[in-house]
């Protein structure tokens, strides 16, 4: 007998880090209309909780923000203690967090392989990499103890194709003053499917699945010229709009993908497929 396709996330507590920036508020709207109560976890925890409060508003539900860093262990740890505390439960986790270094700074850019600095690595692949490995340490831990719990690593099509630095040149500038985006982008972003490989593995007896969702570039006020080359290069001829990656989120969220496990998922108009 066939069971019936089950996409609710009634009552269902999920942690969305980086909650107070561009995407997580709209991954938290998307788990809050599927039924689900998003904690919005974020550095900037007054932000955290405007966000949290909107979503609620929109929703009629509830929604939750902490402030949380999670590149230290001590604070991801607190975090699942006021989520506990506060909702009683935790069922998702999704590792969105991410830095985002600006593709150019006045004068020399530092965003070229030559001149990036160490510092800005390390600062990167801290949030990126260590902040989701911490929580997923922890919070997945937590998922594990119970036998039930579903982890989403946010990534990107750069993490599965290499950056076309030709889209990010602007004119006048000598080549070697190009902008283009910073290696740690791919390096975070390839490195979290990695990192959804070996959960998916390791807990999967323990009823944790670990899956990616992998996002095209979202259109965000960028110049008109970079628009219009990347559109180019995307075969539904756009780019993507904030709330693009809500189905994808929540159907992997759901028990619609019980058998959905180390999956990469990709949203992106099918530009890595081009």
């Amino acid at each position: 007998m066939n069971r019936p396709l089950d996409f609710s996330l009634k009552d269902r507590v999920a942690i969305i880090t980086g909650g107070a920036g561009l995407i997580g508020p709209q991954h938290a709207a998307a788990i809050a209309a599927a039924g689900g109560i998003p904690v919005l976890a974020d550095i900037r925890r007054e932000d955290a909780e405007a966000r949290a409060a909107e979503v609620a508003k929109a929703s009629g539900g509830k929604a939750l923000g902490v402030g949380c860093d999670i590149t230290r262990a001590d604070s991801v740890q607190s975090l699942l203690d006021v989520v506990m505390a506060r909702l009683g439960r935790v069922d998702i986790l999704v590792n969105n967090a991410a830095n985002n270094p600006k593709v150019e700074t006045p004068g020399r850019s530092f965003s070229r392989l030559e001149h990036f600095p160490a510092e800005q690595w390390d600062a990167d692949l801290d949030v990126g990499l260590k902040g989701a490995f911490l929580c997923a340490q922890i919070i997945g831990g937590a998922f594990a103890a119970q036998r039930r719990g579903v982890i989403v690593n946010i990534s990107s099509e750069y993490g599965i194709i290499a950056p076309d630095q030709r889209l990010y040149r602007k004119p006048g500038l000598p080549a070697e003053e190009q902008p283009v985006k910073p290696v740690t982008y791919s390096v975070v972003k390839a490195g979290l499917h990695g990192l959804t490989l070996y959960l998916a593995t390791y807990w999967a007896h323990e009823g944790v699945r670990a899956n990616t969702l992998s996002l095209g570039g979202v259109e965000q006020g960028q110049p008109a010229t970079f628009v219009e080359r990347a559109e180019a290069k995307i075969p539904l001829g756009r780019m993507a709009r904030p709330d693009d990656f809500q189905g994808a989120l929540v159907y992997l969220c759901s028990d619609a993908a019980s058998f959905v496990n180390g999956a990469n998922v990709v949203v992106d108009g099918g530009k890595t497929i081009w």
